[in-house]
């Protein structure tokens, strides 16, 4: 039971605006679970990573080609190299200094504030350009924003999309984009936690937990992913606000009162 709630976490707040690493703090906290280990993280990540890339095949695909045959998807794929690479150079650096907001407190912190910032860029954003309209400069500033979401309780998807409305991207735009620049990430996230797996010789303790979590993390995925599509064509990111700061209100009391 704790290893479905655990990858039916991941694979649902990986790609909501929510915080997956917050969630996967809060509720072993919550719980008084044990950390799962090396390998569990890896099913996870490998079945988000499974979810997002069968779901977007199509576009994927196009992608490929497009390398090889030219097409109009060549600049999205050089808009996801652009938005990959800070992270890439600066991610690692970044994830090593600052341990001290680490806290379950700054976890409180960040949930409410990044929450308050991804309406804000929702209702004001003047939505005037989609996916091949973006500049290269967009993905750039996409790309710098991801570089906060090694903080516990800032989301990765839900910087990404906060940044993206405010380059005044329209919303299911700014949500496609962050759904395929997750490929890169979770896909590094995955092979640093095989190497750490396969360097502390702790590849010899996978059970049936890691095939479990690949495959709910994949499930729920394709799930979440499918009703996030569906969702930003209709509704603002108001939602997710409020769901942040109830969280993050939530595990500031129980965290002050030490229930």
């Amino acid at each position: 039971m704790q290893t479905f709630i655990l990858s039916m976490i991941q694979s649902i707040t990986e790609f909501l605006p929510v915080s997956s690493s917050g969630h996967l703090i809060a509720f072993p906290l919550f719980f008084g679970w044990k950390e799962q280990g090396i390998a569990f993280d890896i099913a996870l990540h490998l079945g988000t990573l499974l979810a997002v890339c069968v779901y977007f095949f199509p576009d994927l695909w196009q992608m490929l080609k497009s390398l090889f045959l030219g097409g109009s998807e060549r600049k999205l794929v050089g808009l996801l190299f652009v938005a990959t690479l800070p992270i890439a150079v600066g991610g690692f650096f970044i994830s090593r200094h600052i341990q001290y907001l680490r806290q379950p407190y700054m976890l409180c912190f960040m949930l409410v504030v990044f929450g308050v910032f991804l309406w804000l860029s929702d209702k004001f954003s003047k939505a005037s350009k989609t996916i091949d309209t973006m500049s290269f400069r967009d993905a750039f500033f996409i790309g710098l924003a991801q570089c906060l979401s090694v903080i516990p309780g800032t989301s990765r998807s839900g910087v990404t999309m906060t940044c993206a409305r405010f380059c005044q991207v329209k919303r299911p735009d700014a949500a496609k984009f962050s759904m395929l620049l997750s490929i890169p990430v979770i896909a590094a996230a995955g092979t640093w936690q095989i190497f750490r797996l396969v360097s502390s010789a702790q590849i010899y303790q996978l059970d049936i937990s890691f095939i479990q979590g690949v495959f709910y993390s994949f499930l729920g995925g394709l799930f979440v992913i499918r009703f996030l599509m569906d969702f930003v064509k209709k509704y603002s990111f108001f939602a997710f606000m409020i769901y942040r700061i109830v969280l993050g209100c939530f595990v500031f009391v129980y965290l002050w009162f030490g229930l």
